[in-house]
């Protein structure tokens, strides 16, 4: 399809035991839309059990260019996001970026 100005990619990666969102996924995903020219994440989405821990993913991603890496998103994760899916969100915020560098390279 011509003419499309985004591009949605996914990552993925394991929860660990005891978190809610194991009862309903036996993995984390986060999707985002990026924009194909700078790679800015315009929405994102993950599957975290609560809306308000969905809302923060997506507030975190949302403007941050995939151009520029995603050291700073792992630092804000690290910094602000205490729940026990830190580690899933960061290993799934990896895949996304290899998602994404795969992809770039194969223009």
């Amino acid at each position: 399809m011509t003419g499309l100005k985004t591009h949605f990619l996914a990552g993925h990666s394991r929860l660990p035991q005891g978190m809610a969102a194991q009862s309903v996924f036996d993995s984390l995903t986060i999707t985002v839309e990026v924009d194909k020219k700078y790679g800015v994440i315009v929405e994102s989405s993950c599957t975290l059990a609560t809306e308000h821990g969905r809302s923060y993913v997506q507030h975190l991603l949302k403007g941050h260019s995939l151009q520029d890496g995603i050291d700073e998103i792992i630092e804000m994760l690290k910094e602000g996001y205490r729940g026990k899916a830190v580690n899933a969100l960061i290993a799934a915020i990896k895949d996304l970026n290899t998602q994404y560098i795969n992809y770039e390279s194969s223009l």
